[in-house]
């Protein structure tokens, strides 16, 4: 009776798994939701807006295609520097990330806009 239900527990256990486990999207795919989720921000985002797109995007980052994942990764990166209060905020690791933010966006346009 312990190695059924050793082996049921092993069984739900692998079902779980497989389920939970995500496809990676292509990028064409991964382009259509960032541009989706960047769609809704405004010229001149407000903090609020900032952070509504930058948690639109999080869900993205673990399923971006490989050429991608840089792209969001630095979007993210930015957007949750940028939200900071200014007190709290890193000039130098800003100057950084908006560079990166940048190129980011130069990457996007390559790939998405082609």
């Amino acid at each position: 009776m312990k190695k059924l239900t050793t082996v049921l527990i092993a069984a739900g256990l692998l079902a779980t798994a497989s389920a939970c486990s995500s496809p990676q999207l292509t990028t064409a795919e991964t382009c259509d939701r960032v541009g989706v989720a960047v769609a809704s921000l405004p010229s001149n985002a407000s903090k609020t807006a900032t952070i509504r797109v930058a948690n639109a995007i999080r869900p993205i980052e673990p399923v971006a295609s490989e050429d991608m994942k840089p792209v969001v990764k630095a979007i993210l990166e930015y957007s949750d520097e940028l939200v900071k209060d200014e007190d709290h905020r890193d000039e130098a690791k800003m100057g950084e990330l908006s560079a990166a933010y940048q190129e980011a966006g130069t990457k996007y346009g390559e790939l998405c806009r082609g």
